[in-house]
């Protein structure tokens, strides 16, 4: 999907780009992208975002949906270029700075967008994802972020080695995989105009919905996707494990080896015989393969973000349950004679 034009040289430091502007259409037309696809066939919805860089913005003023599902004869690249030159004819700005992908309370982490990322910013420097959540919009909360991949990323992708020691090398983790840029909405004056006026004319509603304690099914989503994700993380660390007593086991069996060669020459000089030929001792002991540690790392921050969420609900929740008890308390003392 990511795989557009060939990769520039990577800057050393990631490009200033301050915060995101978007326009209201391009908002508009990517929540309702990731509504439709959430609601009608629950898969990720993916777009590109057209925009352009103005000093330290990034403005995206349109965009346009990926193809649902890839046509054998349908090329993506040669989709994108059409869908581009259409809209230069109409005089819409058509610079490709990005894409967006639609997520389900934070689950958006992944190898696949990790990838799309790293192409996106090699090939156009200043680019970003928005990641939209559809889910945490629907309760209200409107989630619309964008991001970028740390200097750090791009260069563990570059070498493409996900080893304990690459990794530590180069200091990258969950916490710093990607950078998160500011977005901010923009609207022309006449719409803002339209928006108040409209304001005015709603009726306000009788009474409020501050105590509703329809999250109980957010939680329970997220709690069977946090101990998905915990198992997970689970049998890779299962995995990492055995790699090192296997390593540790292959370590003793060397030394044993390695002891018993030098006794035999040892004894060998004593009876003035030519000490043993040297054989190569990685033939024998070969490496044990270290296991990618890569996706254990996209779980560990895929956990970190579903404890943020449930954190953030269960504060919400509780608080809401205290208020409701001692209203309830109240209104039982009041009934009672």
């Amino acid at each position: 999907m990511a795989g557009r034009a060939a990769a520039r040289r990577v800057p050393e430091s990631d490009a200033t780009i301050a915060y995101v502007q978007c326009d209201g259409l391009a908002v508009m037309k990517i929540v309702k992208h990731c509504h439709e696809e959430s609601t009608s066939n629950m898969d990720v919805a993916q777009g590109a975002l057209l925009g352009l860089v103005v000093d330290n913005c990034l403005e995206i003023t349109n965009c346009f949906p990926f193809p649902k599902q890839p046509d054998e004869n349908l090329d993506e690249d040669e989709y994108q270029l059409a869908m581009m030159r259409r809209l230069r004819r109409v005089n819409v700005d058509h610079f490709h700075v990005g894409w967006y992908q639609s997520a389900d309370v934070g689950n958006f982490l992944s190898l696949p967008l990790l990838e799309s990322q790293y192409h996106y910013q090699t090939s156009i420097e200043e680019s970003v994802v928005v990641i939209y959540d559809t889910q945490k919009s629907s309760r209200g909360f409107l989630s619309l972020k964008a991001y970028r991949l740390t200097p750090q990323a791009i260069e563990m992708y570059k070498e493409g080695e996900f080893t304990p020691e690459a990794l530590l090398k180069l200091k990258v983790g969950y916490e710093n995989l990607f950078t998160e840029i500011p977005v901010v909405i923009k609207n022309s004056p006449l719409t803002n105009i339209m928006m108040s006026e409209l304001a005015e004319m709603i009726p306000e509603e009788e009474g409020s919905k501050f105590l509703d304690l329809g999250t109980a099914t957010v939680l329970e989503g997220q709690l069977r996707c946090l101990m998905d994700r915990v198992d997970e993380l689970n049998q890779e660390a299962i995995k990492f494990n055995r790699h090192q007593q296997l390593v540790s086991r292959q370590q003793q069996e060397k030394h044993k080896y390695l002891t018993k060669r030098a006794q035999e020459n040892a004894a060998r000089a004593a009876k003035d015989e030519p000490p043993l030929p040297e054989e190569d001792i990685n033939k024998l002991f070969r490496p044990q393969p270290v296991p990618p540690r890569l996706q254990p790392m996209l779980t560990a921050g895929q956990i970190n973000t579903y404890s943020q969420h449930i954190s953030q609900f269960c504060s919400q929740s509780l608080a809401k349950l205290y208020i409701t008890q001692a209203l309830q308390g109240a209104k039982e003392a009041n009934s009672s004679p």
